[in-house]
């Protein structure tokens, strides 16, 4: 049994991990051990502490669905006793992202903007596409997700346009917005736009338009469910690991979970 520490226990998706831990489909290897939360509650079955600093429960792995400004105190409190750390976050600064690398040469880091297996898989899909269509296709992608998502572009839109990048073999630039320039598009842009509203979950779009050909990749979330249940394989597939930093690859090429 994997014992966890879950930052941001509170939250859309704290609620959803613990809710899926407790399924058939996990409940016999993971357990929510500890929360940590400045939210007020009282209906948890694990001991809520308000900052990471004054947990005093001992777990096996930390799982950080939090807020960005909170990355620091989670890696010194992975850093201080050795948790292998999950993060599931989105929103990282370049500086954070440093941050993150530093403490991977000491501790087990999982590192994804997205927590969907799935989601995953189309990246690879992406590069696969980027290598074979080559700059004769444009490249745009779209991503839509409800209206309380605080970043834009996603970190999932950003990890696609990576993966163009890195099929495509070539030096190329994110445009996020065209309107304040009239010029035709060049070759080396990738077009990233951003769609807020409703109760979207999370919709990409990563369109390879061509001449008399258009060539979309797509992944549609309907539940929240997928990025909890990929969190807790996250968790149970780092327990165990030596430091460094690993990702949503890597899982997918170990077992199944």
């Amino acid at each position: 049994m994997t014992d966890v520490l879950l930052c941001g226990c509170r939250g859309v998706m704290g609620k959803m991990i613990y809710e899926c831990s407790q399924t058939d489909r996990f409940s016999d290897k993971i357990r929510v051990a500890a929360g940590v939360d400045i939210k007020d509650g009282s209906a948890e079955t694990f001991t809520v502490f308000r900052s990471v600093n004054d947990v005093n429960v001992p777990v096996g792995v930390l799982i950080d669905f939090s807020h960005p400004s909170l990355l620091s105190d989670v890696l010194s409190y992975a850093l201080k006793y050795r948790v292998p750390a999950v993060l599931a976050t989105t929103g990282y600064t370049e500086k954070q992202k440093a941050e993150i690398q530093s403490a991977s040469e000491k501790i087990p880091v999982f590192f994804s903007p997205n927590m969907s297996v799935g989601v995953n898989l189309v990246a690879d899909l992406v590069k696969r596409a980027a290598s074979a269509l080559g700059a004769d296709y444009d490249v745009e992608i779209i991503e839509k997700h409800h209206n309380r998502k605080l970043d834009a572009p996603s970190g999932t839109a950003l990890m696609l346009a990576d993966a163009v990048v890195s099929g495509e073999e070539r030096p190329m630039k994110h445009i996020y917005e065209r309107h304040s320039e009239r010029r035709a598009r060049t070759k080396d842009e990738i077009g990233i736009h951003s769609v807020r509203g409703g109760t979207i979950v999370g919709e990409h779009d990563v369109i390879f338009a061509g001449e008399d050909e258009v060539i979309t990749v797509s992944h549609s979330a309907g539940s929240r469910k997928i990025f909890a249940a990929g969190a807790l394989k996250a968790a149970l597939f780092i327990s165990d690991k030596k430091s460094g930093i690993y990702t949503m690859r890597d899982l997918i090429n170990e077992v199944n979970l």
